[in-house]
C-alpha cells in the first residue's frame, strides 16, 4: 500500500531515506563485486533482448541489484530486480 502511495505521488520521501537507500545499493554493489558498468551492460543487454518481442518504455526501466533470500532461508544473497513497463507486443510468434 506504501508503494501505492509513493507512486501516486501521495507519499514524499524525505532526503534522509534516500540517501539510506542509496547507501544499501552501494553496499549491495560492493558485496556482490558488480560495478556500476556492469550492471548498465547486462541492463542494455535486457533491453535489446526484450525489444525483440515488446515495445518498453525504456525511460520508465528501473534495472537494480538488491537482496533476497535464498531458497533455504539462511542467507542473503543478491537479486536482480527488474521493472520494464511494456507499451505493447511486437507481432513476433502470431
Amino acid at each position: 500500500m506504501m508503494d501505492l502511495l509513493k507512486l501516486l505521488g501521495l507519499k514524499k520521501e524525505t532526503p534522509g531515506k534516500v540517501a539510506k537507500e542509496r547507501l544499501k545499493l552501494v553496499l549491495i554493489h560492493d558485496r556482490s563485486n558488480v560495478s556500476p558498468q556492469f550492471l548498465e551492460m547486462v541492463k542494455s543487454e535486457i533491453i535489446r533482448v526484450i525489444q525483440n518481442y515488446m515495445e518498453i518504455d525504456e525511460d520508465a526501466l528501473d534495472i537494480k541489484l538488491t537482496k533476497t533470500s535464498s531458497d533455504d532461508g539462511e542467507r542473503v544473497v543478491p537479486a536482480l530486480v527488474a521493472n520494464i513497463p511494456i507499451k505493447g507486443m511486437k507481432n513476433a510468434g502470431r
